[in-house]
């Protein structure tokens, strides 16, 4: 994306510019090191275009940021009825833990001032201009 924001009560904060925002979901189960074997991945995955348009740069390369937003609803299962249902996210608790070592990571990939966040758990207004678009899952499922 070309810049990303995240708003809490009217108040701006956590902006950046060139880079990613990412989504981070974590659900039962997920440990420490997934946390930190996603922060990774997401620092040195490949997609940014270098000189031949060609998808070759890390986030680390262009000297990116990273707008990093708790978002429990990507375990969504709408599999039944019409009211999702949320079972398969993580505990609070363990949500925050996992995001937080997830942030602390990516900041120390990328730079900490490279890296910011919303607030867990709070109501946030998340702005993207998606410069592409280039959206891409990440997991660190083994299947």
């Amino acid at each position: 994306m070309s810049r990303g924001s995240v708003t809490i009560d009217s108040e701006v904060v956590g902006h950046v510019g060139r880079g990613f925002v990412v989504l981070l979901g974590v659900r039962e189960g997920d440990t420490i090191e997934n946390a930190q074997q996603l922060a990774s991945k997401t620092a040195t995955l490949r997609v940014f275009c270098d000189d031949a348009r060609k998808m070759n740069l890390s986030l680390i390369d262009i000297d990116g940021q990273a707008l990093v937003i708790s978002q429990f609803t990507l375990y969504a299962d709408t599999r039944k009825g019409n009211r999702p249902s949320f079972i398969r996210a993580a505990e609070p608790v363990l949500a925050e833990q996992l995001y937080n070592e997830f942030v602390k990571r990516l900041g120390d990939c990328l730079g900490p001032d490279k890296v910011a966040t919303g607030r867990f758990g709070a109501m946030m207004e998340v702005e993207i201009v998606n410069d592409g678009p280039v959206t891409v899952e990440l997991t660190t499922d083994a299947k």
